[in-house]
């Protein structure tokens, strides 16, 4: 519970920690994003895109068939996948070529499935 006239600190079992975790809390705007990401991993055919891009880049045509996707179908991800930047598209002649947009995703990707794997 936060007091508007003390603040949070005077309600706290552990004001140190707390203390600590407000200098480090994230902006409305950050944490919308951030849960914007995890939204799209959330779909099965983005997650599987992804991983594929974090292997190598390929076009529409070749991770439409590597994930039986229609060729719309994947676009459609593609195309949500890079509003939130976590695609790159490279046009090279009449083909676009899709990447992960820089090492987070890769690594993001790597380690939900080290997460998955992991036997308890």
């Amino acid at each position: 519970m936060v007091n508007a006239r003390t603040g949070p600190i005077d309600y706290c079992h552990d004001k140190r920690k707390v203390k600590k975790a407000l200098t480090k809390k994230l902006e409305l705007q950050e944490l919308e994003h951030l849960s914007d990401v995890f939204k799209a991993l959330g779909d099965s055919a983005r997650s599987q895109i992804l991983h594929l891009l974090s292997l190598d880049e390929l076009c529409v045509h070749d991770i439409s068939e590597l994930t039986s996707l229609s060729q719309s179908a994947t676009s459609h991800h593609l195309r949500d996948l890079r509003s939130l930047r976590l695609v790159n598209a490279r046009k090279a002649g009449k083909f676009v070529y899709y990447s992960v947009s820089d090492k987070h995703i890769s690594k993001l990707i790597e380690q939900g499935l080290d997460h998955v794997r992991e036997k308890t």
